[in-house]
């Protein structure tokens, strides 16, 4: 959302993003748009989605705009509802397929009430896009209306240009290469393949850094005690990074890590912004084969697929690339460097003030 809020604000249009204070959340730092974090007595299950959503809704009662925006389902009911007071346009920012994700398809109840949600607020959108074309696709098929693309790309930064590719271990020009470490960045949840991808490090030539903390904290580094793997130095717990201090950490990866199981129709047609992420380091990736990344890696060819999540499956496409198969190493590493300008977040902003443009216009010309 900084990105968006960031592009919009920089376009002139005045910008307020609303979000909410978690206790582990660090604090605000200074944006070209205005910020505002709500606050409760919850910060899970039921309970806070009402007083989320509640509170959310007595807030945007005593503010002004032009048009409001709520990114995914449970943000959607009071921002719908406080644009239908106003009679300003809506716009829908689906991030993922919210009624398919992991928690909810394992509740049905809770995963129907989701689904009447949705069926009630996209249908109802003036204006919808999500962040890839696989899901813009699931939402035209259920709703019969166009969904826009805007993916969830990470700005391209040129004041710090990439060395040359190198292989894990070399070192080009006199210049440091990758330490040759393997990079997972994100929250450490359910269904991110993390079990398997520690069970695979014993076989694996290279050490990896976790950089997130999520609800599997606490059971990943059990884990990884028991397998050794902390004691002998083949995995370490960075826990949050900062996104400035990651961006350095992703620069200095051999390899990044993009897996997900297949448990709900949202991971499975999932497009993560650590796949960009990693792009834009210049450092080839593992990477599960699910829709959106096979055809991006179709076109680009950046990664190493995966077709299932076995360690041993793990292993070999890690080794591959870390030691096995230089030239092929080299090979994904020079494509990073060819497809960052297009898989940047400078091009997909194009198609995003655009929306805006657009849907403005529109509301302006219906006054």
């Amino acid at each position: 959302m900084q990105r968006i809020c960031g592009s919009l604000a920089a376009a002139g249009y005045q910008v307020q993003l609303v979000g909410w204070q978690r206790p582990a959340s660090p604090p605000l730092t200074p944006q070209p748009y205005q910020q505002h974090r709500l606050r409760g007595w919850f910060q899970h299950g039921k309970l806070f989605y009402l007083e989320y959503n509640l509170r959310l809704f007595g807030y945007l009662l005593g503010q002004k705009a032009a048009t409001w925006c709520a990114t995914d389902l449970d943000t959607a009911l009071p921002v719908w509802l406080r644009a239908r007071l106003g009679g300003q346009p809506f716009a829908y920012d689906a991030h993922e397929l919210f009624t398919e994700v992991p928690e909810v398809v394992a509740r049905p109840a809770v995963q129907r009430v989701w689904r009447w949600v949705e069926g009630f607020i996209v249908p109802r959108a003036r204006l919808a896009y999500t962040v890839g074309p696989a899901l813009a696709r699931v939402f035209e098929q259920r709703y019969g209306r166009p969904f826009a693309v805007v993916r969830n790309v990470s700005r391209l930064r040129d004041e710090q240009p990439l060395p040359p590719a190198a292989l894990p271990g070399t070192t080009i020009s006199g210049a440091a290469s990758a330490s040759g470490y393997i990079l997972y960045q994100g929250a450490l949840n359910v269904g991110r393949g993390l079990e398997s991808l520690l069970d695979a490090m014993p076989q694996v030539a290279g050490r990896l850094v976790i950089c997130g903390e999520g609800d599997l904290s606490a059971a990943l580094r059990t884990r990884a005690e028991q397998l050794g793997l902390l004691a002998s130095g083949k995995v370490e717990f960075r826990g949050f990074v900062l996104p400035e201090a990651l961006r350095e950490v992703t620069r200095h990866a051999a390899v990044g890590i993009m897996l997900l199981e297949n448990i709900g129709l949202s991971y499975y047609y999932s497009l993560a912004n650590k796949f960009f992420d990693y792009v834009h380091a210049g450092i080839p990736q593992v990477l599960i084969d699910f829709p959106e990344y096979r055809a991006l890696n179709d076109q680009f060819d950046v990664a190493e697929l995966v077709a299932d999540l076995h360690p041993d499956t793990l292993a070999t496409a890690l080794n591959r690339l870390l030691r096995d198969e230089p030239a092929r190493y080299q090979h994904l590493a020079e494509n990073c460097r060819r497809a960052r300008p297009q898989l940047s977040w400078q091009h997909e902003e194009r198609g995003l003030l655009q929306l805006y443009r657009d849907l403005l216009s529109e509301a302006m010309a219906s006054v």
